[in-house]
């Protein structure tokens, strides 16, 4: 039975996967599509030169049709050498065609019909090689030579009707006539071979929403839908570059194009920029806030009264400065004098007999022969009796219960003390200053150091780990 699930659920992900490639296949296909009528008629041209017959289909897509002047001089051409060929150059057939053409080359050059198609580039080309041609310099002038049948005549007429078919008539066929709707904007019946993958992709997210419903019922149709919301890009019949975007996504999803390590570098470089401004608004913010909690006097007041703010929330009812105060004083005396007690000793000893040395009787003792140590190690004997009495008064009185008071008597007193001195307007304004403009130091010089470079090797780290996570 379970055997059975498996092979059912192994059919039915194989279905899925197949649906999602054939839907991504079509959605390129769609987008394909999109491109190419998006960049017809800057590349009309191009189309016209390589592909004719594509242009002949999907010129009435876009509704290109022949320029009717343009057409008609193209066709008066053909008559004139149908004509030549019949009757010869010296006809009055023959001179009835080439004064049309003159007459129409002016009413091109006047008119010009190229300006529609914003072509006007073309029909400079077409007079350009016209006076170049027969060597005049204005393009009137030009035309009515080359359609002269003295000109005609004299360079041969074969060589010059093949001329203007070769190289004037292509940009002859650049120019065009595009239709123009009711509501003043050119007509693009695209619509008509966009409409059925409209309908497909349309139906296709209402399924996909409807399967989503059902499988996790929390969700409305509207959040449903909103679970694939660059899908809406598919069924816009406007801005239909933007399907660019859904299609990526398909075949990626689909396992059609590799986008990985642009999935990882826009997460990277997006992650960056986003850490690089909290930790500069974070770190900036704290720093104010101190700012203005020791400009205010809070921070003062908070230190050493914090048991008199109201909605101040005590973590296990312990003052952490006290606490703080207390084990650092513990540290101080009971691990760190007594390794610094041979110091102070020697300090002792140099106090002393620098003292000493000045007393008339010290220095007559040190005068007396077989008495000259004895100031020496007098002074060095009282310099070790005084520290090692004083570290041991200085224990006994914090064990003792009467020297704890005592002591807790003295650390109150030293508070109220400092805290009268510190409500002194001179000494507040000077400590408050000075912390003001350290932390605006420590502002402009770390907090923006660390946003600036501090996230890159954050993220490095962070790729390290990454990979000897991944290798083990």
């Amino acid at each position: 039975m379970s055997s059975e699930l498996a092979t059912n659920k192994s059919k039915s992900t194989r279905k899925n996967i197949g649906l999602i490639r054939f839907t991504s296949i079509l959605a390129l296909g769609n987008l394909i599509l999109v491109l190419f009528h998006l960049s017809y008629i800057p590349l009309r041209n191009l189309y016209l030169k390589t592909f004719p017959e594509l242009t002949e289909v999907y010129d009435p897509v876009v509704g290109i049709e022949p320029h009717p002047e343009t057409e008609n001089y193209l066709n008066t051409v053909n008559e004139l050498e149908e004509q030549v060929v019949q009757t010869g150059l010296q006809s009055p057939q023959t001179e009835e065609l080439l004064e049309e053409l003159r007459l129409l080359s002016e009413r091109i050059i006047e008119e010009n019909p190229f300006e529609g198609a914003d072509k006007i580039s073309i029909l400079e080309k077409i007079k350009n090689e016209i006076r170049l041609r027969v060597g005049e310099e204005y393009a009137r002038d030009a035309f009515a030579t080359f359609w002269s049948k003295a000109y005609l005549s004299q360079a041969g007429w074969q060589e010059e009707i093949a001329f203007f078919q070769r190289e004037i008539k292509p940009l002859f066929k650049r120019n065009y006539y595009r239709e123009i709707g009711q509501f003043g904007y050119f007509v693009d019946y695209f619509w008509r071979i966009d409409l059925p993958f409209i309908i497909i992709f349309a139906l296709e997210i209402l399924v996909r929403s409807y399967s989503t419903s059902r499988r996790k019922p929390q969700l409305n149709w509207r959040e449903a839908i909103l679970r694939r919301w660059y899908d809406f890009f598919l069924v816009l019949p406007f801005w239909r570059w933007l399907r660019v975007i859904p299609v990526t996504i398909r075949l990626y999803q689909a396992g059609l194009l590799n986008l990985e390590s642009v999935r990882k570098q826009l997460n990277y470089d997006f992650a960056v920029s986003f850490a690089e401004q909290i930790i500069e608004m974070i770190g900036v913010q704290v720093i104010d806030q101190l700012q203005e909690s020791i400009q205010s006097g809070e921070l003062e007041h908070w230190l050493f009264y914090p048991e008199s703010h109201r909605h101040y929330i005590e973590v296990n009812e312990v003052n952490e400065v006290k606490a703080i105060t207390t084990r650092l004083v513990d540290i101080s005396i009971y691990d760190v004098l007594p390794q610094i007690q041979p110091d102070i000793e020697a300090l002792v000893h140099h106090s002393l007999e620098n003292t000493l040395s000045q007393s008339s009787v010290y220095q007559q003792i040190e005068n007396v022969p077989g008495l000259s140590h004895l100031p020496r190690q007098f002074t060095e004997k009282l310099a070790k009796d005084v520290s090692q009495t004083a570290y041991q008064n200085l224990v006994n009185t914090l064990e003792d219960p009467v020297g704890a008071e005592l002591t807790a008597r003295l650390t109150r007193n030293f508070r109220d003390a400092w805290d009268t001195e510190l409500q002194k307007k001179q000494n507040r304004e000077k400590l408050e200053s000075l912390l003001v403009d350290m932390l605006e130091e420590v502002k402009i010089n770390y907090v923006k150091r660390i946003a600036e470079g501090g996230v890159e090797k954050l993220s490095e780290k962070a790729d390290k780990v990454e990979e000897i996570i991944r290798q083990k």
